[in-house]
């Protein structure tokens, strides 16, 4: 049974199947099998709208992740972290913009939000940033998903 569902209100045109590997492998590495999220792909001026409304930032982003789990209270054998929402335009143009695959960049951003609605959260401090993006890194390096 799948940990997750994605939902295309994009139109992708490309396949994204590699994106079970990246969820299975960053819920065992932290220890949230019985975890169940959704990947919602959208548009710039959806993101652009949806990260106003929520964070009061006048721009778009790449992804944005709202976690249902807000506290340590929260005991369930099955977890409801939340949902993930990325732009596809915006994880394009930043592939390009890097120099690597949109498969490295669709897979480094739903990890990164993943890890997001897992807790951490690397805007806290210099400190869970090297954490956050050191275990994206791990993850997707463990995967061979390099560039």
């Amino acid at each position: 049974m799948k940990n997750y569902e994605i939902y295309d209100e994009f139109g992708v045109d490309f396949d994204y199947s590699y994106l079970d590997e990246v969820i299975t492998a960053t819920l065992k590495h932290e220890n949230a099998e019985g975890s169940f999220l959704s990947v919602i792909f959208i548009d710039d001026e959806e993101m652009h709208k949806m990260n106003l409304e929520t964070r009061g930032i006048d721009r778009t982003t790449d992804v944005l992740s709202f976690a249902l789990e807000d506290n340590d209270n929260i005991k369930s054998e099955i977890r409801v972290l939340g949902d993930i929402f990325v732009s596809i335009p915006k994880m394009q143009a930043q592939a390009k913009e890097y120099g690597h695959s949109e498969k490295r960049e669709l897979s480094f951003l739903v990890c990164h939000g993943l890890l997001h609605l897992l807790g951490y959260d690397h805007t806290r401090s210099e400190e869970e940033e090297k954490i956050q993006f050191g275990l994206q890194d791990e993850i997707l390096n463990d995967l061979n998903i390099i560039s």
